[in-house]
Formats: C-alpha cells, structure tokens, sequence
C-alpha cells in the first residue's frame, strides 16, 4: 500500500470514528435527559445504543490513531486528528437542526488551512531530504 494511501485511510478512519464518538455522546446525552441519581435512570443511560456508539467509536479512534502514530509524522497527525471537529459541525447542522455561527465557519476553515499547510511543508521536507539522498 503506498503511503498517501494509508494515510487517506488511516484520517477517514479516524475522523469516522472520532465523529461517531462524539454524535453519539450528543445523542445519548439528548435521550438520558436530566440527571437523576436513581437506578432508572443509570439504566436508561447504559441501555441507550448511542452510548455503545461512543464506546465503538473510542475504540476505533484508538486503534486508528495508533496505527498512524506508527508511520506518519506527529504534527501534521496532530492536526489532521482536528478534522472531526469540522465533519461534527457538518452533521449537528444537516441531521441535528444546530445553527452554526460565523465564527464557528471560520474556525473551521482556519483547522483546514492549517492542516493543509501542515501536510505541504511536510510534503517539501520530505522532498528535499529525497533531493539530497540522490
């Protein structure tokens, strides 16, 4: 497997599972409703599948965030490991009826620059040390 194509696994994989993660706590949240410290509730919460989503999603994040950390750089992972802030944006305005401001557009486009920028200067680091071993 080439490494851009690992790499495009390897994020879609984690920013899935990150975003499952965290629709799934604003789901099992939505359903738990109010705190109460009683047996039924607690039972409520553990039989709700959105929280066994969030647990699936935990796991998988783990497992894909350590698979990265084996092969790609740390910083630009770090980075890419932020998308999923900007795909639960996507889904809590198209599926939960969440209104987003101006300012949460605009952080979500400075996390993409950001990335992009992360992943092109790796790109030319990488290249030039490719230039000077040839």
């Amino acid at each position: 497997m080439k490494r851009r194509d690992f790499y495009i696994i390897g994020f879609s994989a984690l920013m899935f599972f990150d975003t499952l993660t965290q629709v799934s706590f604003k789901l099992s949240s939505s359903h738990a409703g109010v705190f109460v410290p009683q047996l039924d509730w607690l039972l409520g919460v553990f039989l709700n599948p959105w929280v066994y989503g969030a647990v699936v999603g935990y796991l998988g994040s783990f497992v894909a965030w350590m698979t990265l950390l084996k092969h790609a750089p740390v910083g630009p992972s770090f980075a890419a490991s932020h998308l999923d802030v900007v795909t639960v944006l996507i889904i809590s305005v198209a599926y939960l009826g969440e209104k987003l401001s101006a300012l949460q557009v605009l952080g979500a486009v400075c996390i993409m620059i950001g990335i992009v920028f992360l992943s092109l200067s790796k790109e030319n680091k990488n290249d030039e040390q490719d230039n000077r071993q040839s």
